[in-house]
């Protein structure tokens, strides 16, 4: 692979496995400067270690996203060590609780939308100031639920945080479009990630509110399984590219058309 991002320096968030750790392999190899960005630091130093095996270049910054003082400092600790900024992958986010709207404590709502909306606008804010001299990409990790799915039961949370992204990307890609920064929005169907780790427990209650439905045999129509990391990373690369310099503003659905069923 040619080096095609080279000098461009990227801040992934969530960036210690699944779509985060193929992303920032991807990015480093076609040459850009990676900065890691995650809750646990040690979680990230697998990914430090396979992108300088490849021979690229990142760091690490340790941050839960839905601190403001965390996230600014992570990003200025970046910017500080490779001297720029140019791409954000905005893609920290959880399940959080599953749970009936009844039955979901606002604790609960509230860490979800913290977490996946919060962590959002934090990262782009944070992000904006180094960004606005010479332009760059912003791509956000929204998701098929809450924009083309509503019938996840339980994740009433979830599906509010992912809505919430989607017009918050599309205001940002407008008004950040007279510093030549573009801004999109991946909506990945189902990937094989670790995001059910964080996902605090189904409720016992969910029956409840479950709707009798038949489904067609199989759910991903184009390859018959889940979606892999490094299908949404291939995804993430182009819209950080400049073969996208024309595209902002715009939702790409990953999903092999299940969403369509």
């Amino acid at each position: 692979m040619t080096d095609t991002l080279k000098k461009k320096v990227a801040i992934i968030t969530g960036a210690s496995s699944g779509m985060g750790r193929a992303t920032a392999l991807k990015l480093a190899k076609a040459g850009a400067k990676v900065g890691l960005v995650d809750i646990k630091e040690e979680d990230a130093k697998a990914v430090l270690k396979e992108v300088e095996k490849n021979k690229g270049e990142a760091i690490i910054a340790e941050a839960d996203v839905k601190d403001p003082e965390q996230i600014q400092v992570a990003i200025q600790t970046i910017v500080d060590h490779f001297g720029r900024l140019d791409i954000v992958f905005a893609n920290a986010g959880i399940n959080g609780k599953v749970a009936p709207i009844e039955d979901i404590t606002p604790a609960e709502w509230d860490q979800t939308l913290e977490t996946n909306l919060k962590g959002t606008f934090l990262t782009v804010k944070y992000a904006l100031p180094h960004m606005k001299k010479n332009g760059g990409s912003i791509i956000i990790t929204s998701s098929i639920n809450g924009n083309r799915k509503f019938s996840a039961v339980g994740m009433s949370a979830y599906s509010s945080s992912k809505a919430g992204q989607m017009a918050f990307g599309k205001m940002a890609a407008l008004e950040l479009s007279e510093y030549g920064i573009r801004v999109n929005i991946i909506c990945p169907g189902a990937i094989d990630t670790n995001i059910g780790k964080n996902t605090f427990a189904e409720d016992e209650n969910l029956e409840k509110v479950r709707i009798p439905v038949e489904y067609p045999e199989g759910n991903q129509p184009l390859e018959g399984h889940a979606g892999k990391p490094e299908q949404v990373a291939e995804l993430v690369y182009f819209l950080a590219s400049d073969a996208s310099s024309h595209i902002s503003g715009t939702e790409v659905f990953i999903d092999g058309a299940s969403t369509l069923l």
